[in-house]
């Protein structure tokens, strides 16, 4: 019984103990690292805790040191001793700081000694600076050259100020000179008045750059000939190194990218170029039948896409900056937005091709598209141009072409030219030879309509009141009107024989045939406001 109560009291003991080791010595937070400046300079950054001093501590102490030591003597040297592995920096015969394997930083340093050195460099440049500092003729001497400096700055933006004036007074002129000689023909090909607002605000902004320039290298080499101020100058130089350096080293490093795609580019034009020529061969006579002069310069310039794609898809991966995510997605960007509104251009596209190759339409010829009628203008990828015999100018999307029926009037005439043809219904009771006949009469009287190959009369239905005549002949295109102004021409000449020979244009919706035949005598051709014309 005794020996269990002793267990047990020996166990609480135990428990108690460990409680109060641990409200005695609870776990450690990490240390924030503090960085020792000294008269405005950065000397290193303290991470690690030493002889139980933290890194803000370690600072304080440093400062107190240095600038005691600073204020007893002016003459000191710093120097580095070994202590285990780390480093001790001396201010005379003073310790300055120590640095140990926790302060350095690996991925600026490869060692401890190498951080000690450089913070002992940093901390002899503070020494010198101090020296500086209390020297008048040093001093002054700085002040000399901050103001030669800002005399020089200034007169670098005075004679920057005349030189853009004297170059905004001659711009005009020299402008109007250049522009005089590029030339086409008569035309130029720039115009001064446009082009003078371009090159004054190109002009403004390259002053406003070099003014930018000149003030960051002016303030750095000012503030960089007082030791106080000298970290800034110092701070702002190699920035504007580090710039310089990172935009050389860029444009070092996209020469030989920038080679390789140019030979790529290279290479595509002239294979362009050789196959202009080969395709020009194949596009003579009896070579290719697909291939002629209508399709051969579609052909040409399918057969050049298709090069400079690939190409472009070759170079891509040399052009500068393809790598990036910005490229990519601004890629990715662009093809999307192809992807998306491309539809109807690609059917456009693929519709002109159809026309094209399957020599559907001619420019020259005339034809009837669904409702529309004229001559074909123009046949574009993906539009085709039609002028009708009203001065009116049709512009059809192709995919329309495609899928409406075309009638080409001038494909199957004999030369060049087109076909004109006309309806008309006349009564069973007019002998259908005497309609054929004042039919090929009114079109022999028609100016325009040729007389080889002849006009033919066709009875194209015999409907329940009257026979059908579709009157068919070839016309040319130049003479003498369009088709609109030659049919009216044609409709009248049918009326004036019709009525010569008596016979009444009239199909007969009735129930009885009227008293009077309706026809006009030829002396009532001409009533009132008509006017008969002169026989020349």
């Amino acid at each position: 019984m005794r020996s269990r109560l002793l267990a047990v009291l020996f166990t609480v003991f135990g428990m108690l103990w460990s409680l109060q080791l641990w409200a005695e010595d609870p776990p450690k937070a990490p240390d924030t690292p503090a960085e020792l400046k000294v008269a405005n300079r950065s000397i290193m950054l303290f991470r690690a805790t030493i002889l139980g001093e933290g890194p803000a501590s370690r600072v304080k102490r440093a400062k107190a040191v240095i600038s005691e030591a600073l204020d007893d003597a002016d003459d000191l040297t710093v120097t580095l001793e070994p202590i285990v592995k780390s480093y001790m920096v001396l201010l005379g015969s003073r310790r300055a700081f120590i640095v140990s394997p926790k302060d350095f930083d690996p991925t600026q340093f490869d060692s401890v000694q190498q951080a000690a050195e450089a913070a002992a460099e940093k901390l002899r440049q503070v020494v010198a600076e101090t020296q500086e500092a209390r020297s008048l003729r040093l001093i002054i001497r700085s002040i000399v050259a901050a103001l030669i400096a800002t005399g020089i700055y200034i007169g670098l933006l005075l004679g920057m100020s005349y030189l853009r004036r004297r170059l905004l007074k001659k711009l005009p002129e020299l402008m109007h000179r250049h522009t005089q000689a590029l030339k086409v023909g008569r035309v130029p090909l720039l115009d001064a008045n446009y082009l003078y607002p371009l090159a004054s605000r190109l002009l403004e902004l390259l002053r406003w750059a070099v003014v930018l320039l000149l003030t960051y290298e002016w303030l750095g080499f000012v503030l960089s000939r007082f030791p106080y101020t000298r970290p800034w100058g110092e701070s702002l130089n190699n920035y504007l190194l580090e710039v310089a350096d990172y935009l050389l080293q860029g444009i070092v490093g996209a020469i030989p990218g920038l080679g390789v795609a140019l030979a790529i580019f290279f290479i595509a034009r002239g294979a362009t170029v050789f196959m202009r020529r080969i395709l020009r061969r194949m596009a003579m006579p009896g070579t290719l039948s697909w291939l002629n002069h209508e399709t051969l310069q579609p052909t040409q310039r399918l057969t050049s896409l298709a090069i400079w794609l690939f190409a472009l898809a070759m170079a891509y991966p040399y052009l500068p900056g393809a790598g990036t995510d910005a490229f990519k997605g601004l890629s990715v960007l662009i093809g999307l937005m192809i992807s998306l509104g491309a539809t109807s251009v690609v059917g456009q596209a693929a519709a002109g091709l159809i026309l094209t190759y399957t020599r559907t339409l001619r420019p020259g010829e005339f034809v009837r598209i669904g409702d529309y009628e004229g001559t074909v203008t123009e046949l574009g990828m993906f539009t085709t141009s039609i002028r009708t015999g009203l001065g009116e100018v049709l512009t059809l999307p192709n995919s329309m072409i495609t899928g409406t029926v075309t009638k080409n009037y001038s494909r199957t005439v004999q030369g060049p030219g087109y076909v004109v043809d006309t309806v008309v219904t006349i009564g069973y009771d007019t002998p259908w030879r005497q309609v054929e006949a004042m039919l090929l009469e009114a079109a022999q009287r028609t100016p325009g309509i040729l007389e080889v190959p002849p006009a033919q009369v066709f009875q194209t239905a015999l409907s329940d009141f009257y026979p059908e005549y579709r009157l068919v002949a070839q016309a040319i295109p130049s003479q003498p009107r369009p088709r609109a102004v030659l049919l009216s021409m044609l409709h009248a000449n049918i009326q004036d024989v019709f009525n010569e020979y008596g016979v009444q244009i009239m199909s007969p919706h009735y129930l009885g045939d009227p008293q009077q035949e309706k026809w006009v005598p030829q002396d009532k051709w001409y009533p009132a406001p008509a006017q008969e014309p002169k026989e020349p």
